[in-house]
């Protein structure tokens, strides 16, 4: 009887905690600065300006340790997929806490990787342009099971053992004082510990639109904004690199939120 009531007892718990947290603004833990990038979709070189911008305001924190979470979405729509991991592999910040969280595009990449005539949707959502980096020719499409076989293949011959096991170790959330950061946002309602790990991959709506004082303050891409968009219970970063041109990341210190972004 009483596994029952541990999902209600665990809410309970979470809505004390939401309005004790209401008093005052959200915070990080103290002696940190926190980073939040969004969405980089195959953008390599916006991801290295945008590295280097980090990296020299983290310089200007003094006695603060940095942590850096990627949201997620390295792949897919942009030219250089390939380049993205492959930047991310090599210490990108140095000094640094870092954490790569799962997008709904490694996802559907890994999909087709352990099942190509399931996953061939794929193909016309960015995964033509990831096979490119990678060098494997493509169209969006390919509808026939056989050649998304083929594809799978060679992209196997030809994707690092490296990059593969990155794609797979990939964290779904991750959580800092009072921020926790997923891909694409969260169930109203329901504990972290309760969610559903496809909705942390591709929830827009009832997330979206939801006015809910949620459990922590939830940073997240996934949904392009024109700007950064704050609202009380979350925080969208994602300026939709590939097609604006625009890489963004949120700065969390103490109760302080700014922004760093790239252009191209």
């Amino acid at each position: 009887m009483a596994s029952l009531f541990a999902p209600m007892l665990a809410w309970a718990a979470s809505l004390r905690r939401m309005r004790e947290a209401a008093a005052s603004p959200p915070c990080v833990p103290d002696g940190f600065v926190l980073y939040a990038i969004g969405d980089v979709h195959g953008e390599r070189a916006l991801l290295d300006g945008l590295l280097n911008d980090i990296l020299e305001d983290a310089r200007r924190q003094e006695g603060l340790s940095p942590v850096a979470v990627f949201l997620g979405d390295y792949v897919d729509r942009g030219p250089d997929s390939r380049g993205v991991i492959e930047r991310l592999l090599d210490d990108p910040l140095p000094g640094f806490t870092v954490r790569f969280l799962k997008g709904n595009h490694e996802e559907a990449m890994l999909g087709f990787i352990d099942n190509p005539a399931a996953s061939m949707d794929w193909l016309r959502f960015g995964g033509a342009e990831t096979l490119g980096s990678y060098g494997v020719r493509a169209s969006v499409a390919v509808a026939d099971a056989g050649r998304c076989r083929v594809l799978r293949d060679l992209l196997g011959t030809r994707l690092p053992d490296d990059h593969l096991d990155f794609l797979r170790r990939l964290e779904h959330w991750a959580v800092y004082g009072d921020y926790a950061f997923v891909h694409a946002g969260i169930r109203p309602h329901r504990t972290l510990e309760d969610q559903d790990p496809r909705d942390l991959l591709w929830i827009r709506t009832p997330f979206l639109d939801s006015g809910a004082r949620h459990e922590k303050v939830i940073v997240h891409g996934h949904t392009i904004v024109d700007s950064p968009e704050v609202r009380h219970n979350r925080i969208g970063i994602d300026t939709g690199a590939y097609a604006t041109g625009r890489l963004t990341a949120v700065v969390l210190v103490g109760q302080s939120v700014r922004f760093l972004q790239r252009w191209t």
